[in-house]
């Protein structure tokens, strides 16, 4: 099995649309599922709460790594970090990344999330499988968001 999760999707939307709703914390937080409490800064934790139903205990902290406009938003988080019986803090984050590229008025927007190998070895194949789903997931939302 791979330790890293790649996806893609065409979106029919400007780079710069997409780049929004990617990179605005009120948008991201709308398609993702998520209240995010502030904007996102390069360096700094956004925090927030998932709003999914069945996830609604679980906190969102994620630290933005990088926002190179208009191609290029990276984050770490602490992947499938679901139990609220577990201090997941000590354990080391994955790296997701999102790359943008537009051509003729579509956008396509592929995601890419490594770093699964560095997790205690019981939770890298759930936290594989879960985040393997969820991403497929998560491009639709974003493309549903984006072209509505």
């Amino acid at each position: 099995m791979s330790n890293t999760i790649e996806k893609s999707i065409e979106i029919k939307a400007s780079r710069s649309r997409v780049w929004k709703a990617l990179t605005d914390s009120k948008e991201f937080g709308i398609w993702f599922g998520i209240n995010i409490e502030g904007p996102f800064a390069v360096g700094e934790v956004s925090k927030g709460m998932f709003t999914i139903d069945g996830f609604t205990h679980v906190p969102w902290n994620s630290t933005i790594k990088a926002m190179e406009e208009p191609a290029y938003f990276a984050y770490t988080w602490h992947p499938y970090a679901v139990d609220p019986e577990v201090d997941y803090s000590g354990e080391p984050e994955t790296l997701v990344e999102f790359w943008l590229e537009e051509t003729s008025g579509t956008t396509s927007v592929k995601v890419r999330e490594t770093g699964f190998d560095n997790l205690p070895p019981h939770r890298i194949a759930d936290a594989l499988r879960a985040n393997t789903n969820g991403w497929g997931f998560q491009l639709e939302n974003i493309k549903k968001h984006v072209e509505s």
